[in-house]
């Protein structure tokens, strides 16, 4: 069961997720498998809130099922509204430098993991941008 909020001007807004798993100055992206919702796009890890779920245990239950790791001390970075045609939602992006497995892709197509240099090369959906941005001019806190 998705968590969503209701806002009375845009309808439902769809909350997620998302982890900027850093590693010796570079960060994991995954990339959304074809059928999917934007998919065959590059995205940074995570998924929908559930019911009763605080949006940093929806951040470790999702990297746990889609790539197989536990993080420790995730550190909110930016949180993000972005209107598609067909849902609103709101992306709460979390800085993790320190996660204990080895990333594999359970939830998506592949794994990169990319400088933030390179990351710009790389297609993203449109909610993702500014954290894309930030990220390019070192603004990540890490």
């Amino acid at each position: 069961m998705k968590r969503t909020t209701r806002d009375e001007r845009q309808g439902t807004v769809v909350q997620v997720a998302a982890g900027l798993i850093c590693h010796s100055g570079r960060y994991l992206i995954a990339k959304r498998k074809p059928g999917a919702h934007l998919g065959g796009l590059w995205e940074f890890p995570g998924g929908k809130r559930e019911g009763g779920e605080s949006m940093e245990e929806c951040l470790r239950r999702e990297l746990r099922e889609e790539l197989g790791i536990e993080v420790a001390g995730p550190k909110l970075f930016r949180v993000i509204r972005h209107e598609y045609p067909e849902e609103t939602v709101e992306l709460h992006f979390f800085l993790c430098d320190a996660f204990s497995g080895t990333p594999e892709p359970h939830g998506c197509e592949a794994l990169v993991w990319v400088g933030p240099q390179e990351i710009g090369s790389y297609e993203f959906p449109p909610a993702d941008r500014p954290v894309v941005d930030a990220l390019m001019r070192g603004d990540s806190g890490v």
